[in-house]
């Protein structure tokens, strides 16, 4: 849900009892939409996230990690310069608008002065502005005159709040009820949400959830008494934050008073948790996007390539015929002459004596024209030749990238992303990183238990050749047959391996693969000892032997999953 002002009244009442009189220790930028701002109040550092961005606009506190780039914007800069060390003596929301401001007093050996930065929380129209007396020092979005006659967001200009909507504000009891007395009935929620500056439609289907009912007849003399039991709500001071979620427990919406949901307690909690698990979310699915375009990238010119390849060689298709052409010619020599465009021979390698008419340059001799067919034939076994293991490489270079697709198709979280990442460095599609500090720890397989037994599923191809490796020779290793699936081993510790435990194994196997819709999908299992990775081949690539065949229906088994 946008922050609205009813949400921002109750935010700013807590930003207010947790930081003022906090000082800035550190101010960074990590994304163009956002400034943190590091205070130390309380007794411990707080991070002030101020983010403008159309879908995550907010101002809460959190704990949630970001990186500064190397080098800090100009916006960073100026804030840097007027707020580092500063103050912060205060948070308030400026009327019942959608903007809160934070009042800093700044000191140094020269001089002190009390700067403003307003946090306009308005959807696609956030900004960030930092004021001195009334005069804009910066803003994060600057607008000029030429591009925005109405309002002027350029440093030496002074600040102006937004202009404005045509409604109602719910401070005014009796603005509040003139607009409530010309309501004909329907949709409340959609009514005061036309008519109520500074509320969204949620807040507003709260309202009339909790004041009115979802759908009222006209209020007409009782407008009064519905104007004040409206504003009574909007301006208390209960709160029951909570996030809402779907049938599928994803955080859908965050309110301030809310009946049901996952409930914390305050509203900068609730908050933070929504957009983080939102932005979590929206992170996933771009860099998961992004990761599948160059593999789809990589696939197209592949195909292109074995295409080429396909072409090069069907071109050669006819290589015997030039062979046998300048066979037959060099051995009816002597009954050829100069100047004839063809001939016709009696086929020798036909059981039943056939003739064939073979084409000649009239120009050429006979001995010239059989030379021609042989030169052709011979270049054409070369390039045959030559073919050969390049198409089988492409092939194999196809293989693999569509298994590179099928790891990621099957990723669920960041944790799945992560090695899909390195992978795609160690082929050269993505750039390699430099080092920063310790090596990350390697990601933990999926992993099932039943009984005594633990089954690992590895996530990709760089955590299938590591589950082989980590294996005993005793282990099962299973993996279905001429589909890409991950990697499925049990750990067996040279126990006996129960059917059921098998079963399950092979289960897990084929929902984890390319046949995941389909049923009676074949799964090859044997004993890890038998299972060889040559050398150099690539992640995920193996050769087995001394295997078994069981038909299973895809599960995944997420009662088992720890």
């Amino acid at each position: 849900m946008p922050q609205d002002a009813y949400t921002l009244r109750h935010i700013a009442r807590e930003l207010d009892a947790a930081l003022a009189g906090g000082k800035v220790n550190k101010i960074i930028q990590p994304s163009r939409d956002e400034i943190d701002i590091l205070l130390y109040a309380g007794g411990k550092t707080r991070k002030l996230l101020l983010n403008t961005n159309a879908s995550f606009a907010r101002a809460i506190i959190s704990d949630a990690p970001r990186t500064a780039p190397d080098t800090a914007p100009n916006f960073c800069m100026l804030l840097r310069k007027h707020l580092s060390g500063a103050t912060l003596t205060g948070v308030k929301q400026e009327g019942f608008e959608r903007i809160l401001s934070f009042t800093f007093d700044c000191v140094n050996e020269f001089s002190r002065a009390e700067r403003i930065l307003y946090a306009e929380i308005m959807g696609k129209y956030s900004n960030l502005v930092l004021t001195e007396n009334g005069i804009i020092c910066g803003a994060l979005k600057v607008s000029s005159l030429q591009e925005n006659f109405k309002r002027v967001l350029f440093p030496g200009v002074r600040y102006a709040f937004p202009e404005k909507q045509d409604k109602a504000d719910p401070s005014d009891l009796s603005a509040l009820k003139e607009r409530l007395a010309a309501f004909g009935g329907g949709d409340v929620a959609e009514f005061l949400f036309s008519n109520l500056a500074g509320l969204a439609l949620p807040t507003c289907r709260q309202i009339a959830k909790k004041i009115t009912g979802e759908h009222a007849d006209a209020f007409g003399e009782n407008a009064a008494k519905w104007a004040q039991r409206i504003q009574d709500f909007i301006f208390s001071d209960e709160i029951s934050p909570a996030v809402e979620r779907d049938g599928k427990g994803e955080a859908k919406d965050f309110y301030a008073r809310f009946e049901g949901g996952t409930m914390y307690d305050s509203v900068l909690a609730a908050a933070d948790a929504y957009y983080i698990e939102r932005e979590s979310k929206k992170d996933f699915s771009e860099k998961k996007r992004r990761l599948e375009g160059l593999l789809l990238s990589r696939r197209k010119k592949e195909e292109k390539k074995l295409a080429l390849l396909c072409e090069r060689e069907h071109a050669c298709a006819d290589m015997e015929k030039n062979r046998l052409y300048g066979e037959l010619i060099t051995a009816n020599i002597y009954a050829l002459h100069k100047g004839a465009d063809a001939c016709e021979v009696v086929n020798y390698y036909d059981e039943s004596a056939n003739t064939v008419r073979i084409p000649l340059e009239k120009t050429l001799d006979p001995a010239q024209n059989a030379q021609k067919y042989y030169k052709k034939y011979n270049k054409q076994k070369r390039t045959l030749a030559a073919i050969a293991p390049q198409k089988q490489e492409a092939l194999s270079d196809l293989d693999y990238t569509e298994s590179m697709l099928f790891s990621l198709a099957r990723a669920e979280n960041a944790l799945d992303l992560a090695e899909i990442e390195e992978e795609l460095r160690g082929t050269g599609l993505l750039p390699p990183i430099k080092s920063k500090g310790a090596k990350a720890q390697n990601i933990p397989f999926r992993t099932f238990t039943i009984g005594k037994f633990r089954i690992f599923a590895g996530r990709n191809n760089v955590q299938n050749d590591r589950l082989l490796r980590e294996a005993a020779p005793s282990d099962i290793w299973l993996h279905t047959q001429k589909y890409h699936s991950s990697h499925v081993l049990i750990r067996t510790e040279s126990r006996k391996l129960p059917n059921e435990v098998l079963l399950a194994a092979a289960e897990i196997c084929a929902y984890f693969s390319d046949a995941k819709a389909g049923n009676k999908v074949p799964v090859d299992y044997c004993e890890r000892r038998f299972v060889k990775k040559p050398p150099k081949a690539k992640a995920g690539f193996v050769n087995y032997t001394d295997y078994k065949t069981i038909l299973v229906d895809p599960d995944r088994h997420a009662e088992l999953e720890t």
